[in-house]
């Protein structure tokens, strides 16, 4: 990463959540699991606003989202994917990507529950894993993504 993270990637545990990074956005763990294998996929760019960012972060975009959904597929199959940009709170240009799950899915003995499920997410459910199970889930959602060498 060339510049220094700004708020909303520090926010969110960067550079210990970081799934995937790219020239323009971050792909991080999100450390509250409101379903499992949450994540906030953050713009670089110095924008508050969507259509502030630039041509070369929306041209990557695409390929960004490519590799979330076949790297959260691959990791745990989902049955829908939302993506949410609230901006409320947190005030760089950002999305909390959430996989849905029409049932209970476990990781390292811990049940997640997608309590919102068939309805819109609940940010506020969920679990918050400990830093060691944060750790090991970060790693087995980079483990799954798509040139995970990289």
């Amino acid at each position: 990463m060339s510049s220094p993270p700004n708020a909303t990637m520090t926010k969110f545990g960067f550079p210990e959540t970081l799934v995937r990074d790219h020239r323009h956005w971050v792909v991080l763990l999100r450390p509250h699991q409101a379903t499992l294998g949450a994540l906030v996929l953050v713009c670089k760019d110095h924008a508050r606003a969507f259509g502030d960012i630039s041509a070369a972060a929306f041209g990557e975009l695409q390929q960004v989202i490519q590799d979330i959904e076949a790297g959260l597929s691959a990791f745990r199959p989902y049955q829908k994917m939302n993506y949410l940009m609230l901006m409320m709170v947190d005030p760089d240009v950002h999305f909390h990507v959430l996989p849905r799950y029409d049932s209970d899915q476990l990781f390292d003995g811990t049940v997640y529950q997608d309590e919102g499920w068939p309805g819109a997410p609940l940010l506020s459910s969920g679990t918050t894993p400990d830093a060691a199970t944060l750790a090991d889930l970060a790693a087995a959602v980079k483990a799954a993504w798509p040139d995970a060498s990289a």
